[in-house]
């Protein structure tokens, strides 16, 4: 891999450049989401819907499924590069529950730029009320392959 360069590809879309901060992303997950993206993948945890499986945990709400995460971190990426942006690679990592009705906010920063590939480092944090941001899910990032899109 070549040394990263200061400023990259600008085909179509936002200029990416080293140290480019990533638009945010902020989405309330409600248990309307959730039983919609648990019909989808189905995934039918009682973790996820079940009031008194959570109640026996002592847990206060039904929590987000993780995979969530994943699919925000790459709908945040592809809402600001548009459709020439293909992630290659995504990783994330778990540090707190989340649970349903938390509002959440992926944030993000380009680390390398090498020819068309893009590095960019994200996290999730849980912005709800009055209590200080916490960390849903962090280290993240992704490595984004920009295409040069087709003439007609």
């Amino acid at each position: 891999m070549t040394e990263p360069t200061a400023t990259g590809p600008t085909v179509t879309g936002p200029t990416v450049a080293v140290g480019a901060e990533v638009p945010p992303l902020e989405r309330t997950i409600g248990l309307r989401d959730m039983i919609a993206y648990a019909g989808a993948t189905w995934d039918w945890h009682r973790l996820h819907y079940d009031p008194e499986y959570l109640e026996e945990r002592r847990l206060p709400a039904p929590v987000v499924d993780g995979q969530v995460f994943g699919a925000l971190l790459v709908e945040q990426l592809q809402d600001w590069l548009g459709p020439r942006a293909v992630v290659r690679r995504l990783h994330f990592r778990f540090k707190n529950l989340v649970f349903a009705g938390d509002t959440v906010r992926c944030t993000g920063r380009v680390t390398a730029v090498d020819g068309d590939t893009v590095t960019v480092e994200q996290r999730i944090v849980v912005v709800d009320g009055d209590e200080p941001e916490r960390a849903a899910v962090e280290p993240a990032g992704a490595e984004v392959v920009l295409r040069v899109p087709e003439e007609r």
